[in-house]
């Protein structure tokens, strides 16, 4: 006999996507996620009908936890007992639900996310408006399953006598999906709900007049109407809660900030605790003590200021950097006719009111059917009394209950129920009041049944009884509103003066990249030294500022780089500093910082004339680098570089009212000038490549320098040449031309071994520092020299013959800025 293989052969991912796929369902529908008709999870609902079956209501004592505990495993909910008292505990919790479902005795936890005590030590029963979700559950109002063990049957949703969902809100992580619905004020959604029931097709607008927004047990304010609509259209919205706070004024000029509300779900411990940091670490000056001081009176958080500081500002660093403000996520998904879905207000309470009429309907049908049974037998019993007499003689001949059953039926037309219930008559029932009383009852079970009737023919009748209900609900469990709603997000801004100390101190950048922040007490105890650095380092720049300043640095790969002051490393001042690659990655290895611009507040009005040593010029306005979101880590692009070898040779500021009477005068290589007026240069925008400043030969590929001269003036120039040459001469001696011309010289050029400008600066004070091949150094200040012609090619300086060309010219920075 052939024997048989059960053994399939899969793939993995078969296996696992199936296998999945499956556990996702369960998880999504049997744990994470609410229903949109109660709002409640399997875990939430077996809780509050277990404790209802059990008899453990509002009405009645407190009974132990782990009692309730017990019965929800084992009769309904085959998980963890940690799992069913943890939702149990959260449905107790009056700073988690807006109206609890769950009343506990003992410690069930706290806003500081203190865990609650063991289930042996508390006592629970359910809360008065929890009888109002489980309100006519036993009049075949929803659909009831078997539960894990087939011994008993459960729910698959509670009645609801009010839209739980909204109310309570929800919140949940599974495979995939996650929820989070906010908790609302019960009155306003009861309110919306009836609404809807009288105006199917209402507006979102409309319905958001009744229900203007989330209602948090925890109070606090709602910034945000547009997102707040947002997300009641579409479920997704974000929106920003913040706590109540006041400023007090204290003795002695002092003031403190009270928070009386914080927002929904923040740790009240942790608030605190994050807000003493702050303190501790000096993170902004100004807060002299942080304290708790909520009681069983109420929440409140005082934030003690030390003397004369900015409490507004010192508050708004507070909403930015802690809990103190969040923002909040709207993310509304519930289960919809066993589907995961995103819901919106209007959808959600359409479902809702969609599910009472499913309830009131099936309720009425309930009623009805044993209105109509008792009806029957009501008529038979004052038929009975009727004919009394002969009731009981028929009942006398009989023999036994079953024939004296029979004997009724056969002889007077009664029904089985009839006849039933007229043996099981007590005698003290047949008093004339009886009749009465049966004659009145009969009555009103005619009404009933006439009722009953209407409301199952007729929606509109039904809707009547559903808008009474709702409005019985809210009369006795309304509340006043806990959370302000304000339309507009208000802005943080925060001044840097609350940020910052304020002080004065020494900055250094120099070429290479490196750059610190002294004390003056470092400065002035290294008795004027120079500041540490690299050999082959030069000092950009050396000036006195204030930590609230800023700085723009300026480097040769045409990118800008944005400092605060205080936020410059602090060191010595014979420290090398920080190099700002350390930040910045995107930095090449052979850039180097050109220009550094301070300023304590950024000109509207400035602009930045810019140029390459290709010979590309424009300006640009310097409002263009206002302090970018990402400045710690990445430059701003201020000019495009068309040529990979080509780097910016001078970023000059200039004056808005000088514009007109400016001139810009620069030389090439092989000493070439060229002065033309300012305006020539288009205004174009920081990634613009700019336009031809000189037009350039191909032996002549570079320019050396521009600076920036009066039209009208005498305005004298230094250069130096590589065979270590230096003249003076008068900008103005070339005529003012035109933009891109080739210039006329201004050196004369030699047969042999002519010179070629390696440096052109103004002719001031300025200290030049020159480097020849062999490593001579020496200092000249750039006034020293006689004002020459332009033919002239100037005087030596170094010994060419000994010590080769000049490498490089610095100029050395004032000793002080």
């Amino acid at each position: 006999m052939e024997k048989k293989h059960s053994i399939q052969e899969l793939t993995l991912e078969e296996v696992m996507g199936d296998r999945f796929g499956r556990y996702s369902k369960y998880i999504i529908q049997e744990r994470a996620l609410p229903d949109i008709r109660d709002g409640l999870k399997p875990v939430q609902r077996r809780i509050l009908f277990a404790m209802h079956q059990d008899g453990n209501t509002a009405e009645k004592s407190f009974r132990k936890s782990a009692k309730s505990v017990g019965n929800i495993m084992g009769n309904y909910h085959p998980h963890g007992d940690s799992s069913i008292y943890e939702a149990m505990v959260r449905m107790s919790q009056d700073w988690k639900l807006r109206n609890v479902l769950i009343e506990m005795h003992g410690n069930n936890g706290s806003m500081d996310g203190d865990p609650p005590a063991a289930m042996r030590y508390t006592e629970a029963r359910l809360s008065k408006v929890s009888s109002e979700l489980l309100r006519d559950i036993d009049k075949e109002t929803v659909e009831f399953v078997w539960n894990f063990d087939d011994t008993e049957k459960e729910p698959t949703v509670l009645p609801s006598m009010f839209p739980n969902l909204l109310v309570n809100g929800s919140t949940g992580i599974s495979a995939g999906y996650a929820t989070e619905i906010p908790t609302h004020n019960l009155g306003e959604v009861i309110d919306g709900t009836i609404y809807l029931i009288d105006h199917p097709d209402a507006s979102l607008e409309k319905l958001m007049t009744f229900i203007p927004g989330p209602d948090f047990p925890t109070g606090g304010i709602l910034q945000g109407a547009d997102e707040i609509k947002k997300a009641y259209e579409t479920g997704k919205g974000k929106v920003i809660l913040r706590s109540k706070t006041r400023i007090e004024e204290l003795k002695g000029g002092k003031q403190q900030i009270v928070i009386s509300e914080i927002p929904y779900e923040v740790n009240k411990a942790n608030l605190v605790k994050r807000m003493d940091e702050i303190r501790i670490n000096k993170k902004i000056e100004g807060i002299a003590e942080v304290r708790d001081e909520s009681d069983r009176t109420g929440l409140q958080i005082v934030v003690e200021l030390k003397k004369e500081v900015n409490a507004e500002g010192i508050l708004n660093y507070l909403f930015k950097n802690t809990d103190l403000q969040v923002n909040y996520n709207f993310n509304m998904v519930a289960i919809d006719q066993m589907r995961p879905k995103q819901v919106g207000l209007k959808q959600m309470l359409s479902s809702y009111v969609a599910h009472r009429q499913s309830v009131i309907l099936r309720r009425s049908e309930y009623d009805l059917k044993k209105a109509l049974a008792r009806q029957h037998i009501v008529d038979g019993l004052i038929k009975a009394l009727s004919i009394l007499d002969e009731v009981i003689k028929t009942i006398r001949k009989s023999k036994d209950k079953r024939d004296a059953k029979n004997n009724l039926i056969l002889a007077h037309a009664f029904t089985q129920e009839q006849a039933e219930a007229i043996v099981t008559l007590q005698l003290y029932r047949l008093t004339n009041t009886d009749i009465t009383q049966l004659q009145q009852e009969a009555e009103e079970l005619l009404a009933t049944i006439a009722e009953l009737q209407k409301i199952i023919q007729d929606s509109t009748e039904l809707f009547k009884v559903m808008k009474k209900e709702l409005r019985e609900v809210k009369k006795q469990y309304q509340s006043e509103r806990l959370t302000v709603i304000e339309a507009e997000v208000t802005e943080l801004t925060i001044d840097t003066e609350i940020l910052v100390a304020q002080e004065d101190v020494m900055v250094v950048v120099t070429r290479e990249g490196y750059v610190k922040r002294s004390s003056l007490r470092s400065y002035s105890a290294s008795n004027n030294e120079e500041a540490g650095m690299k050999e082959s380092d030069v000092v950009v720049y050396k000036g006195q500022l204030n930590t609230l300043d800023h700085l723009l640095l300026v480097t040769d790969k045409g990118n800008m780089i944005y400092r605060p002051v205080h936020e410059l490393p602090d060191l010595r001042w014979k420290d090398v500093g920080e190099h700002l690659s350390q930040a910045l990655t995107t930095l090449k290895i052979e850039e180097n910082i050109l220009t550094v611009l301070p300023y304590k507040q950024l000109s509207t009005t400035q602009e930045l004339l810019i140029l390459t040593q290709a010979g590309m010029i424009k300006r640009t306005k310097l409002s263009e680098f206002t302090p970018w979101r990402t400045y710690k880590t990445r430059p701003l692009p201020f000019i495009t570089l068309k040529q990979e070898e080509d780097k910016v040779i001078s970023v000059m500021v200039i004056e808005p009212q000088e514009i007109a009477t400016q001139d810009i005068f620069m030389v090439s290589n092989r000493a070439y000038g060229l002065r033309y007026a300012v305006t020539d240069v288009p205004v174009v925008g920081p990634r613009a490549a700019g336009v031809k400043a000189m037009n350039l030969k191909e032996d002549d590929a570079t320019v050396v320098q521009a600076i920036l001269v009066h039209t009208d003036g005498d305005t004298p120039v230094v250069i130096i040449t590589q065979r270590g040459a230096a003249k003076r001469m008068l900008a103005q001696e070339l005529p003012q031309t035109s933009r891109a011309q080739r210039g006329i010289m201004v050196l004369r050029e030699l047969k042999n071994h002519p010179h070629r400008i390696i440096y052109m600066g103004l002719g001031d004070e300025t200290e030049l520092l020159l480097t020849n091949q062999k490593g001579d150094k020496k200092e000249v200040q750039a006034n020293q020299f006689p004002i020459a012609d332009r033919t002239s090619n100037g005087s030596f300086v170094l010994d060419e013959k000994s010590g080769g060309t000049i490498v490089s010219v610095d100029e050395l920075p004032n000793k002080l800025l």
